[in-house]
């Protein structure tokens, strides 16, 4: 009996051994498969966890890569001297000289193209500094490419394109000023394009880390990619980059030791898990810093418009003082990069950025919000003068950039955040006292009063006005008359532009100028051409004189458009003069020139009008060929003051003589003003002792009482 208790005991134990064995087994065999189910989960996830960084990655290369090229478009296309240039004859000499040439080797862009308005003709396309066809080389996606980005105001287009040697990015945008004042007509556009070549997605490659980037025509497995597409959706092609495998690299270490002990396989999950972390902590820096580049200037480190609106929506319901916003922009900084070079201009930009951020204690942020515009935000007590001061005091010493003495100013617009203002409104009132501040000269500064945006809706509701008056007739062709100094008969009469609104008459100083900044100058000559015309073809024996702006006369199609009226009505071109101004010969002093020898092939005479109250040069009046000259009134008026007027008046007048230019006289009051001039050789006289500007039909009676 004792014998068969052993027996079972033993078989007991055995039977326990076993069991417990086979247990341990058991466990030991789900520990490790749990285990290896854990390590291989998590080497996927660590596989996925970076293949998802990657492709983020990837996508962010194409848009900074896009952005890159999109910012370059724009500082290129919005300017001024851009827009001057590609309006005139010398456009495909400038365009190669500013774009073509630097597509050489600049590092950038591979090609500059620039389409005129008409959205077909092509003035300038170099690739790598040599002439090529676009049309050929992007397909038909490139010009469906230019009739978009060919409006006024539009930003830049950015779209991927498939050429004959593979994929580039092409960004383009239509060449305007910097500010454009009234409708602009249809523009010329500038396209910057750039290869996706091995260079550049080597640089794609080393600045997000996707090592191998590459470009392939369909997705390659065992690689992650990421689609190319063009301006319709369509798949043009992908970038493909294999897989880093963290997760992989780390199972193939431990492998050999998961079934080694749990002290290993804890070991092992302990590394995973710190390798998880420093991966997550370095996936939250790069969204981090992704955050940082989508809020900051990337040429400054300010922050940029859409951070410092982000920054002033925190301020929104803070109990603290209410944050001012000052728009600081530099006075003469396209001088500099059209002295010295981009490069100069972008090292004045850091300069200047750096010493905003740092002028005054209650400056808590900076931000460059484009081009030459700054903003800084004040939270505190100081007083607003008080900050503009400094600010300006920043420019008063010149700056030394690489041995050269660069100097620029600044024109400040600041507006203060009150209760319930949403950031953009600040900004925008922020920006209409800049406006008004470079309006009134450099160096100024403006805070916002609710009279500005009071004056722009009169102005813009003025403009409506003078529309409707130039198209109703409402502007009146008024007549002054021009007598010989010697004989007293009238020889010609001047035309005047005067206006009779329902709410009184407007005076020509006020909507002449505003003509001139909306847009309307064309039209508004053209009508008083015209009209003028219309009339003094019944004065058969006299000349007529109309004034023409500067405006007009920089138009390329102004003498076209006057030869053609002049046709139209039957006037006999010899007996119109037309006035023009010495601003014209400094503006636009080529286009100027071009009008006036067309014109003047025509028989049309040309007049310089208030000579004396501005810079006119004789050499100017030589160049120009002008064949009368007009003292300005305030040279006659002066002869009334008692100071040394007659002598200057008398200079003045034997310099035109001796240059053999007929001088007219204008703004004379009275006899001895008329008598005066006649002494010093002015053979032509006008002003209220003559005559008053009068109408028409004043004009008419005037004439047959004289011949009567």
């Amino acid at each position: 009996m004792s014998s068969n208790l052993a027996g079972g005991h033993v078989r007991t134990q055995t039977s326990s051994i076993i069991t417990t064995t086979v247990c341990f087994v058991l466990v030991a065999l789900v520990l490790t498969g749990l285990m290896a189910h854990v390590v291989v989960t998590m080497a996927r996830s660590a596989n996925e966890i970076d293949d998802a960084r990657a492709t983020r990655a990837a996508r962010a290369a194409i848009a900074a890569f896009a952005s890159r090229l999109s910012a370059t478009t724009t500082d290129n296309a919005v300017w001024d001297d851009a827009y001057q240039a590609i309006s005139s004859p010398a456009a495909a000499d400038w365009a190669y000289e500013n774009w073509g040439k630097t597509s050489a080797d600049y590092a950038l862009y591979d090609g500059a193209i620039v389409i005129g308005p008409d959205g077909s003709s092509i003035i300038s396309a170099y690739a790598k500094g040599k002439p090529f066809e676009p049309g050929a080389f992007f397909g038909d996606a490139f010009y469906r490419q230019i009739d978009k980005a060919a409006a006024p105001g539009r930003g830049p287009v950015v779209n991927f394109i498939k050429t004959e040697t593979g994929i580039a990015l092409i960004v383009s945008q239509a060449v305007q000023p910097f500010a454009a004042q009234g409708e602009l007509p249809k523009l010329s556009v500038l396209s910057l394009y750039k290869d996706l070549t091995p260079e550049v997605l080597s640089t794609l490659s080393g600045e997000h880390e996707l090592e191998g980037l590459r470009i392939a025509a369909t997705p390659e497995a065992g690689l992650l990619s990421t689609p190319i597409t063009d301006m319709g959706g369509d798949v043009i092609g992908h970038l493909v980059w294999p897989s880093k495998a963290p997760g992989n690299t780390v199972f193939h270490q431990v492998y050999p030791y998961v079934a080694a002990a749990v002290i290993i396989l804890v070991m092992f999950l302990g590394g995973v898990l710190l390798v998880g972390a420093i991966e997550a902590r370095r996936l939250h820096q790069q969204a981090q810093a992704a955050i940082f580049q989508a809020n900051h200037d990337s040429l400054s480190g300010l922050l940029n418009r859409h951070g410092l609106l982000a920054l002033l929506e925190e301020f929104e319901g803070n109990d603290f003082s209410s944050p001012r916003l000052f728009l600081v922009d530099l006075d003469g900084f396209k001088a500099v990069n059209d002295a010295w070079g981009h490069a100069v201009g972008d090292d004045l930009i850091r300069i200047v950025s750096r010493a905003l951020i740092a002028c005054h204690p209650e400056a808590v942020a900076a931000a460059r919000l484009g081009g030459d515009e700054f903003a800084l935000v004040q939270i505190g007590n100081a007083a607003r003068k008080e900050i503009e001061e400094t600010v300006l005091g920043l420019f008063a010493e010149p700056f030394k950039i690489d041995g050269r003495t660069i100097e620029v100013g600044a024109s400040i617009g600041s507006a203060a955040r009150e209760e319930d203002m949403t950031p953009l409104e600040l900004l925008r009132r922020a920006d209409m006292a800049l406006y008004r501040a470079k309006e009134n000269g450099r160096g100024r500064a403006i805070e916002y009063d609710p009279e500005l945006d009071r004056e722009r809706q009169r102005i813009a509701e003025m403009e409506g006005l003078l529309k409707s008056a130039i198209s109703n007739g409402a502007i009146e062709a008024f007549f002054q008359p021009l007598v010989s100094a010697s004989t007293g008969v009238v020889t010609g009469l001047e035309a005047l532009a005067r206006w009779r609104a329902p709410t009184g008459n407007i005076s020509p100083e006020i909507f002449i100028p505003l003509a001139e900044r909306c847009g309307l100058i064309d039209a508004l000559g053209v009508h008083m051409l015209k009209t003028s015309i219309e009339h003094a073809k019944n004065w058969l024996d006299l000349t007529l004189s109309v004034n023409v702006s500067p405006v007009q006369l920089c138009n390329p199609e102004f003498a076209a458009e006057v030869i053609s009226l002049l046709h139209e009505l039957d006037f006999d071109p010899k007996r119109l003069t037309l006035e023009i101004t010495e601003g014209v010969l400094m503006t636009n002093p080529e286009q100027a020139r071009r009008s006036i020898d067309h014109l003047k092939q025509v028989g049309i005479k040309f007049a310089l009008d208030d000579f004396g109250c501005g810079y006119a040069s004789i050499g100017a009046l030589r160049q120009f060929g002008f064949d009368r000259m007009k003292i300005d009134r305030s040279l006659v008026s002066a002869l009334d003051q008692g100071s040394n007027g007659a002598d200057v008046l008398r200079a003045t007048i034997s310099l035109a003589t001796a240059l053999q230019i007929p001088v007219t006289a204008e703004g004379i009051e009275n006899t001895r003003q008329a008598a005066i001039l006649r002494e010093a050789g002015c053979d032509q006289l006008q002003g209220y002792l003559i005559g008053k500007p009068m109408s028409a039909n004043d004009i008419s009676a005037k004439l047959q009482d004289h011949a009567a």
